[in-house]
């Protein structure tokens, strides 16, 4: 009876990310266009934030409650599933297009803020106060960049605004921006309600059938908080709006390394645990994956999904076997 209700409530988080995730585009996306942002940049602020809220809620309880496996865990786990089954799936359904500043600066980016939780939490086993202001520090310092390459875009974007007005005007009536807003202020929410809903449940199934916290925070935590990127990505993809779907996936790792474990350690010091090593490689290899996917054709086609997906079935069977 416990394993049917728990399969009910985890069905009922799937459903309340799915509706969450379609309003949740859809303002972002509409908004974005309406005063001249790239979707780019809401993809890689707004939209990534949104969708890592989940992590942060779950690490920050369980530094607070001392699961350091499940903390760690599910922001090293988040990030591996992110690109490589995340933006597997996505570029599977249709190829998507990523930016040369994704390619160039955010990417890149990625790699050297996971080798530097690696290089953190293995020195002395222990992400501590100082490490988590450092990663805070650096999370700033990205925030910053994103406000100049808006600053920098925003002549450009706000001349083809004006352009694409006159078009609005004689076609149908465009969204009213409170709308927008309540979009993604509503879907937003579903989308943290049904994450928890769906985390709470997986993990009650997976402590009925004996798993360990280190394989439930990789595993069972860290599929349930990145539930909102798959969600999300994939309905950005199918709407064609390719820059979401990716700076979805690009900020969302960077915000759950620089924040979420920041704000963790900050509150209390985070263990990382040996067997973390391995976990933190495979993190910094999708990314440099991803990276040499794109750098050519500032594209990710089928086969580099492809590719990533057979990259995550892989980590999965060591996952099992460890």
């Amino acid at each position: 009876m416990e394993v049917f209700i728990q399969l009910v409530l985890l069905a009922l988080g799937f459903v309340m990310l799915v509706k969450g995730a379609d309003w949740f585009v859809d303002g972002a996306g509409d908004l974005a266009e309406r005063f001249g942002i790239s979707q780019l940049v809401i993809g890689l602020t707004i939209v990534a934030m949104g969708t890592s809220l989940p992590e942060a809620a779950v690490s920050v309880s369980a530094a607070l409650k001392g699961s350091a496996d499940i903390t760690i865990g599910n922001v090293v786990g988040s990030n591996i599933m992110n690109i490589l089954l995340i933006l597997g799936i996505t570029s599977v359904i249709a190829p998507v297009a990523v930016q040369r500043s994704t390619v160039r600066y955010e990417i890149p980016f990625v790699v050297l803020i996971s080798a530097l939780l690696m290089g953190i939490g293995f020195t002395d086993g222990t992400v501590g106060h100082i490490d988590g202001l450092l990663l805070l520090v650096f999370m700033c310092a990205y925030m910053a960049y994103l406000w100049i390459m808006a600053k920098k875009k925003e002549t450009s974007a706000a001349g083809a605004g004006e352009q694409q007005t006159g078009g609005e005007d004689a076609g149908e009536k465009p969204m009213p921006v409170w709308k927008m807003l309540l979009l993604i202020v509503v879907g937003g929410g579903l989308i943290v309600l049904g994450s928890q809903l769906a985390v709470d449940a997986a993990k009650q199934l997976a402590h009925i059938f004996g798993m360990s916290e280190r394989l439930i925070g990789l595993t069972i935590v860290a599929f349930g908080t990145s539930l909102p990127e798959l969600v999300t990505s994939a309905t950005a993809a199918i709407k064609g709006k390719a820059d979401i779907a990716v700076g979805n996936i690009v900020g969302s790792n960077i915000f759950n390394i620089l924040f979420v474990v920041g704000i963790s350690a900050l509150i209390t010091p985070v263990r990382y645990a040996e067997n973390f090593l391995i976990d933190s490689i495979v993190c910094i290899a999708a990314a440099v994956l991803l990276w040499l996917c794109v750098v050519r054709n500032k594209r990710l086609g089928r086969l580099g999904g492809v590719c990533m997906l057979a990259g995550y079935a892989a980590y999965f069977v060591y996952l099992l076997r460890c």
